[in-house]
């Protein structure tokens, strides 16, 4: 059976795949010291910042990220209305908000609700550990890509 994300990369090794299941316990403890960092702001869950079209912005993922996402929830199709592919059909909540990426959990818009001052330097630090991360399961892959980009390869590797 193929599998969407089969194509990344070689085939895994023995050795890969313990390498890729450490990678992803790192980048859960990642996203959870990220989620920590940003505990004293409020999100207006208005699924706004994942109208990728209309915002003209999106997330962009290291290799892990992807990974965990093609490893645990089925690729969905595009959207029509150019909104993040992981939107549920209403276009308001994400599908995947467990294991959403990086990028979703620290994007900081004009209608968050906190202290004055966003916690940049832990999400430099964080984004550095990531890419560190990224780099010893996949280190061919030089920087992080848009979700859409991610998400069209493997669209176009499901296809027969």
């Amino acid at each position: 059976m193929h599998h969407w994300d089969d194509d990344i990369d070689e085939a895994p090794t023995a050795a890969s795949a313990r390498e890729e299941t450490r990678a992803l316990q790192e980048l859960r403890a990642i996203y959870r010291q990220a989620d920590a960092a940003y505990t004293p702001f409020s999100c207006p869950a208005s699924g706004e910042c994942c109208q990728l079209s209309k915002t003209k912005r999106q997330p962009w993922l290291w290799y892990p990220e992807w990974l965990l996402l093609a490893r645990n929830h089925p690729l969905p199709p595009p959207r029509e209305d150019g909104g993040c592919p992981y939107l549920d059909a209403a276009g308001k909540r994400c599908t995947v908000y467990a294991e959403r990426p990086f990028g979703c959990r620290t994007f900081f818009c004009e209608r968050i609700r906190g202290p004055a001052r966003q916690p940049a330097d832990t999400v430099s630090a964080l984004l550095i550990r990531l890419e560190r991360v990224s780099q010893r399961i996949l280190p061919s892959l030089t920087g992080p890509r848009p979700i859409l980009e991610w998400h069209a390869e493997a669209s176009t590797q499901e296809q027969p």
